[in-house]
């Protein structure tokens, strides 16, 4: 961390970008060509493979039509009892060749898509050697296809490549002894199946890569492939093992357990760099990505530490500039970022440096020590008003005076008037429990009910909650004394005075109700203009002070409400706060 601190914040950035950008995208890179590459190479071998797997498939399955047909032939009674029959005339041969031979040489064709001719060789010379029928003539025997085929000849099978005299290829052919019915039937038969070769070189040339495709006989030998370059009609063919290159890559397909293609391979070859240009071709696309990566990020970073750095140099001079007393301002700072809103603060900084110099500094310190003595002023004139501290002594004095003169009652009211006077020579007290504001209450009560005995009566309904809670200093007080002198001393029959104090959520509520001879809306209104009175103290302790301090301590916090008409009472309710 140290080291950090040290570096210039320009080099950090570049740091950062290096470590953060830069380092990470070739990594990435790195790690996605090899990734991409080897998966590339991978999957193009795997589609060759697969392609030279489907030139497998498709051969076999030309060879198993020929095969499906050959074992129709084989295990058709019929046709083998015709064959096998001595005829004594043409005739009666001609005649059992169109009623069964004919239709089943020629017409019986599921397989035979990829056929060139069909042919039974028969050991009988009483048949015609015509319509797909052949007599087992000494010149067939002799025929090179016939000796190779006798050297393996079974009841199975077998693919094989035919040539003539001279060892050129004549075609491909399967080859099968006719034997089904050995036990009873005595003539040699066999079917040969020739297959047509342009069919052949479509299979095998759908191997969609640049390479060649072989076919191999039992023997290693190329009978036949797609490499132009390579004589494979020829009679010495040339062996497989003899091509083989280090640049070149084998797929090879063997028939296995198959008897009829037993020996017989499919081999494709490929040239390693056909795969490789594949490969090359993700290689540059990751090249271009990983260029395009680094390029716009390096220039969008460029464009963005250019514009943090060049503001943080600026607001350095500036700062610099304040240490030798050159309060200038910084331009063009309206930019919403940090560094704005840091360049916002040192010029309102500055301004307020300026602004201080010029003595603004104290002016406002002696403006708010002012105020504060104002408002220390008129709290002190509302207590002034109630502090006739003469009054309580003479009180004290004429309580003790009534006592000795066994006046009890005149003694009691002297002393609930001594506590309300004794309470407001305490003003270094402003706050009090909600019971002990309603100790004044009572005190002020009884005075009046001595006044006006049965002429006034009074209900008190306090919640238990409620008495623990602190409100200012005889704030409920002046209600009481207004609803008692201005609303029931003017009755000729007197009234009742209903009182009620509650906590609901975080207030506490002030209630009291009488049934005097209520006021007029324009009094109404007079008391709701005491909330906007702001700064004026009244010339008595009464409702308008009482509004006044509530104001002043709880600002729009305190609710005032009156509900009042003429000769129907008069209800005020007070919610001030249950925390100061």
């Amino acid at each position: 961390m140290k080291l950090l601190n040290n570096i210039r914040l320009r080099n950090k950035m570049f740091l950062v970008y290096f470590l953060g950008v830069i380092a990470p995208i070739i990594l990435t890179n790195v790690i996605f060509y090899n990734t991409i590459t080897g998966n590339v190479k991978a999957q193009r071998i795997k589609d060759i493979d697969l392609a030279v797997e489907q030139i497998k498939n498709e051969f076999r399955l030309m060879v198993d039509q020929a095969v499906g047909l050959s074992s129709f032939f084989y295990a058709d009674y019929k046709t083998n009892e015709v064959l096998d029959r001595n005829f004594t005339q043409t005739e009666d041969y001609v005649e059992a060749y169109d009623l069964y031979l004919r239709s089943t040489l020629n017409n019986y064709s599921p397989f035979s898509s990829s056929l060139q001719n069909k042919t039974i060789y028969v050991d009988n010379p009483t048949l015609l050697n015509s319509g797909n029928i052949g007599i087992l003539s000494a010149e067939v025997r002799e025929s090179v296809w016939y000796k190779e085929w006798m050297q393996e000849a079974s009841s199975q099978p077998m693919f094989v490549r035919t040539q003539d005299a001279g060892g050129r290829f004549q075609s491909f052919s399967l080859l099968r002894r006719m034997d089904y019915f050995a036990d009873r039937m005595v003539k040699e038969k066999l079917v040969k199946i020739d297959f047509k070769t342009i069919d052949l070189m479509e299979v095998f040339a759908n191997l969609n890569v640049q390479g060649d495709v072989y076919l191999l006989g039992p023997e290693g030998r190329i009978e036949y492939t797609t490499n132009r370059a390579i004589d494979w009609q020829g009679k010495d063919r040339q062996r497989y093992a003899s091509l083989k290159q280090e640049q070149l890559i084998d797929f090879e397909k063997e028939y296995g357990s198959i008897s009829y293609l037993s020996g017989w391979r499919i081999v494709g070859t490929v040239n390693e760099k056909e795969i490789i240009k594949e490969v090359l071709k993700s290689r540059y696309f990751i090249l271009w990505s990983a260029c395009l990566m680094m390029i716009v990020p390096t220039v969008i970073i460029l464009i963005i530490t250019r514009s943090i750095n060049l503001r943080i140099i600026e607001i350095l001079k500036h700062m610099k500039k304040v240490k030798t007393q050159q309060f200038q301002m910084i331009m063009h700072g309206e930019s919403r970022d940090e560094i704005g809103q840091l360049t916002l603060e040192f010029n309102s900084m500055i301004m307020q440096i300026k602004a201080l110099i010029n003595d603004v500094y104290l002016t406002e310190i002696q403006k708010k020590s002012l105020e504060l003595e104002r408002r220390k002023a008129q709290l002190n004139a509302l207590q002034s008003q109630i502090n006739p501290h003469f009054l309580f002594n003479a009180l004290e004095t004429i309580r003790m005076r009534s006592l000795l003169k066994q006046e009890n009652e005149t003694a009691k009211i002297i002393q609930s008037m001594a506590m309300i006077l004794r309470s407001s020579l305490t003003w270094n007290k402003e706050w009090v429990s909600v019971e002990e504001e309603l100790g004044f209450i009572l005190c002020f009560l009884d005075i009046q009910k001595y006044r006006f005995e049965d002429k006034l009566s009074y209900h008190i309904d306090v919640q238990p909650e409620a008495y623990a809670c602190v409100v200012p200093k005889m704030v409920f007080l002046p209600f009481v004394e207004n609803a008692s002198i201005h609303g029931i001393e003017p009755l000729k029959k007197g009234g009742s005075i209903k009182i009620r104090i509650s906590v609901e959520g975080d207030e506490v509520v002030f209630q009291v109700a009488d049934n005097g001879i209520g006021m007029s809306s324009e009094q109404v209104d007079t008391l709701y203009g005491y909330l906007d009175m702001e700064g004026i103290i009244g010339e008595r302790i009464g409702i308008q002070n009482v509004i006044y301090r509530v104001t002043m301590l709880y600002g729009r916090r305190a609710i005032f409400q009156v509900d009042s008409r003429p000769g129907e009472g008069t209800q005020i309710e007070l919610r001030i706060p249950v925390n100061p």
